[in-house]
């Protein structure tokens, strides 16, 4: 092979590389914008949650501070994942 030939493979190589690259760079952020979406889902029900449990504080069940914390924990979770997927 000569050395026009190598180069000429050698960027085709590359070229198709950088195809396969963009592609899944392109899932990669659909995929975590997905997740950010559900994210803000929970967090408006845990602010909703947390804005009742403030306006109402001596009057909330145990079972929506409960709740509450539950969802917290689950988005803190959820965060968690997101930041280590886009580090």
């Amino acid at each position: 092979m000569t050395l026009k030939d190598d180069m000429k493979e050698l960027s085709e190589t590359l070229q198709r590389y950088r195809d396969e690259a963009r592609v899944h760079l392109h899932l990669a952020r659909q995929d975590v914008k997905d997740e950010w979406d559900d994210l803000e889902v929970y967090w408006q029900r845990f602010r909703s949650k947390v804005d009742d449990i403030v306006h109402d504080a001596e009057d909330t069940s145990q079972e929506t501070r409960q709740s509450a914390r539950e969802l917290g924990n689950e988005l803190k979770q959820g965060y968690e994942r997101l930041r280590k997927r886009l580090k």
